[in-house]
């Protein structure tokens, strides 16, 4: 049986992608031994292995190399897929962006038409302009230069301002007299200025009008007995000088709005004391003490009817600003001595000197009334720096913190100096023997010169 001739396969190109199939030239029960090798169909049929033009793979397709091939076509085509996406991703913003920022359809029609800008090269480009156009640009130029100039000139005035601010005297610093405290909480000190000027505020509310030309069998002689023996009263029962400034001023508070007469102003003072001993004492002395205290003169029902009397004409207001309160603050302000660069150490002796004059204008009727309290406290301060000669009689940190200057506080300071010359004379000591003792200083024994009244500057 006669067989056709095998023709070769022809190479095109690289692989051949659909090679021909080769006939069988064995014959029936035997092998052709001449029988080449397949070549790799799967994979050509797959589209694994890249298509190379004028080359053919030499080397037989094994089982690792067929794998290798595999590993090398997915990572392309996984490069492949993510070179797609990252442009879809691009592709997606930019549409974005284009229709946030795409106008509308009046606002397009407004806007001109741009020319297409020419494509940028590499080449440059040199572009003529005639002399009204040179000129035109040299006053652009010239525009922008002063527009340059002018801000660095306001830059200039500036830095110029701010030095000569700087070679300026500086102000007078006001040192804190609150540094020692600032670890005491019940300082306030995060609080004490707002504090202070609340009490301004509101410290012409509570004050007591001029009452004397309204009571009939009162004078001010007899007030000042009677502020003279509270004074007493509260030394013997230990009471806070709290009590004594707040017990003052409901005295004078009840008599701006009530008649009293001569003999009820005992029980005024005792019913006043047992009400403030209430608000700022602990414990407060009981009704039979003051009974007692008063060499009963009046009995207990008497003081307790008097208290309610005094309250319903107060409206029970009990929290007000003394000048215990201001004279507290401006003390400290006043006996205050910078040692260090911002740590003060107090002046004991000016202290006592101020709240020994203090307490001589409570007993006096103009001092209690006509002033007010913000005003008599700093006046005492300053008569006490000026008699325990300490200059200057009035500085800056007392003029900050009391927000009185040195000429607003000399009348009712030359008050109190006249005060002092009038206790060595009169009878009315107990100011006097309180601040005798050494705990006090002894501030009362001081001898203040004779001309004391114009020793003010």
């Amino acid at each position: 049986m006669a067989s056709r001739p095998i023709v070769p396969q022809q190479v095109r190109g690289g692989l051949n992608k659909h090679p021909e199939p080769q006939k069988k030239t064995m014959a029936a029960g035997g092998e052709n031994k001449s029988r080449r090798a397949l070549g790799d169909i799967g994979n050509l049929a797959a589209g694994i292995v890249p298509e190379i033009p004028g080359k053919q793979i030499a080397r037989p397709v094994t089982r690792s190399f067929r794998a290798q091939l595999l590993a090398n076509a997915q990572a392309a085509a996984a490069a492949d897929n993510n070179k797609k996406k990252i442009c879809v991703n691009v592709d997606h913003k930019k549409k974005a962006l284009v229709a946030t920022k795409r106008p509308t359809a009046a606002a397009a029609a407004a806007v001109p038409k741009q020319k297409p800008k020419p494509p940028v090269t590499n080449e440059e480009v040199i572009v003529l302009s005639s002399d009204s156009e040179a000129k035109s640009n040299k006053k652009k130029c010239q525009e922008k230069s002063k527009k340059k100039n002018k801000k660095l000139q306001t830059l200039t005035s500036i830095l110029t301002t701010s030095s000569k601010l700087a070679c300026k005297p500086k102000e007078k610093e006001v040192f804190n007299i609150d540094a020692p405290d600032a670890g005491n909480h019940l300082a306030a000190v995060e609080y004490v200025e707002d504090i202070y000027k609340f009490y301004k505020l509101v410290e012409n509310e509570s004050r007591p009008i001029c009452y004397m030309n309204s009571q009939p069998e009162i004078n001010t002689r007899m007030r000042s007995i009677l502020v003279d023996w509270l004074i007493d009263v509260h030394q013997k029962f230990d009471l806070s000088r709290e009590t004594l400034y707040l017990t003052i001023n409901i005295i004078d508070r009840f008599l701006s709005v009530q008649t009293v007469q001569r003999k009820e102003l005992q029980l005024v003072g005792i019913s006043a004391t047992l009400m403030a001993s209430k608000y700022e004492e602990i414990w407060p002395p009981e009704v039979n003490e003051l009974v007692n205290i008063s060499d009963r003169a009046y009995c207990g029902q008497q003081i307790l009817a008097m208290e309610k009397t005094i309250l319903a004409h107060l409206e029970w207001t009990l929290t007000v600003p003394t000048q215990f309160v201001f004279l507290t603050r401006f003390a400290k302000a006043g006996a205050a001595v910078f040692a260090a660069a911002t740590t003060p150490v107090l002046d004991v002796k000016v202290e006592h000197m101020a709240n020994y004059l203090s307490e001589l204008g409570l007993m006096d009727y103009e001092c209690s009334v006509m002033f007010p309290p913000s005003m008599a406290a700093a006046a005492a301060v300053y008569v006490a720096r000026t008699v325990m000669n300490r200059a200057p009689g009035w500085t800056d940190v007392l003029e900050f913190h009391t927000g009185y200057s040195e000429k607003e506080v000399r009348d009712c300071g030359r008050v109190l100096v006249e005060l002092i010359g009038k206790v060595k004379d009169g009878k009315l000591k107990a100011v006097a023997h309180k601040y005798s003792s050494s705990s006090k200083g002894s501030v009362a024994l001081i001898p203040v010169p004779s001309p004391a009244a114009n020793s003010l500057p």
